[in-house]
């Protein structure tokens, strides 16, 4: 049965490029620690403030 895992980043100007090697590092962890072989699906998706700026991004991962 696949299983489905979100991890989230929230994005400051000026520090993107390392938050989101952080995410990297995160999701690759948790790969890694759960022994996860099939990967069906990775999806990122930024979430946006009042004024329309990107704030925060989000990482869908469907596993077996």
């Amino acid at each position: 049965m696949p299983k489905v895992k979100t991890f989230t980043s929230d994005l400051s100007i000026f520090k993107t490029i390392g938050q989101l090697e952080n995410l990297d590092k995160l999701v690759n962890k948790f790969l890694q620690d759960n022994n996860v072989k099939t990967i069906y699906s990775v999806s990122d998706t930024t979430t946006v403030n009042e004024n329309g700026a990107t704030m925060g991004v989000i990482r869908t991962i469907a596993y077996d």
